[in-house]
């Protein structure tokens, strides 16, 4: 396994009267960020919140190319990112003990956080088609270039690593600063992933390593 510190290269916020932030997606021009009761858009250049949507945003984040899907408790809701309206809504698998989020190959990709697993999840039914195992809390989740990557926070500890998806084997780890959370994880599809900073209530860019 490689093993190595975490480049932040960008910190975003604190932003007004936001506490925590929970979930972390990009859909190509904007951070979007859960903070419990709106999903907030970035502009990754000013740092500045563009637009608020006044929706429950309680965990995990995604982005699928037209619309935002958002844990809300025991559910993931299907949402209009232009209006922010609720469009259709499906169980989640963890029933209210989920956390990251992340859209690829079609399907929803979830975090359960004190289960250690991430799930493969029918977008419209809410089936289960796979279950990963991981050997850390899971936070946030993301693909990228056909990697799966996920957050990790225990205690004061966080990391971002690359697994197997097929075994769950742990092939690259990213460490954060002690007391550095991340809460969220999305990669902009390029050398950036977008981490929630947890209780700090703010997002950080982190490098992600080239390859070759």
């Amino acid at each position: 396994m490689k093993r190595s510190a975490a480049e932040i290269v960008r910190e975003y916020g604190p932003f007004e009267g936001v506490e925590a932030v929970h979930g972390v997606t990009y859909d190509g021009s904007h951070v979007w960020f859960a903070s419990g009761d709106k999903l907030n858009a970035v502009d990754p250049d000013s740092g500045k919140v563009a637009r608020s949507l006044d929706v429950a945003a309680h965990a995990g984040t995604a982005f699928d190319g037209r619309h935002l899907f958002q844990i809300a408790e025991d559910r993931i809701q299907k949402i209009d990112a232009a209006s922010g309206k609720v469009l259709a809504s499906i169980p989640a698998p963890g029933g209210g003990g989920d956390s990251g989020l992340a859209w690829a190959e079609g399907s929803l990709w979830v975090g359960q956080y004190r289960e250690r697993k991430i799930h493969q999840v029918d977008p419209d039914t809410g089936k289960v088609l796979r279950t990963i195992e991981s050997k850390r809390f899971v936070t946030g989740v993301t693909w990228v270039d056909g990697e799966l990557w996920h957050g990790t926070w225990e205690g004061e500890d966080s990391d971002i690593r690359r697994i197997d998806p097929a075994t769950g084997k742990v092939l690259e780890q990213l460490d954060l600063p002690a007391g550095t959370m991340v809460s969220g994880l999305e990669s902009d599809g390029g050398d950036r992933f977008f981490c929630g900073g947890g209780p700090n209530g703010n997002v950080r860019a982190v490098r992600r390593p080239r390859r070759g």
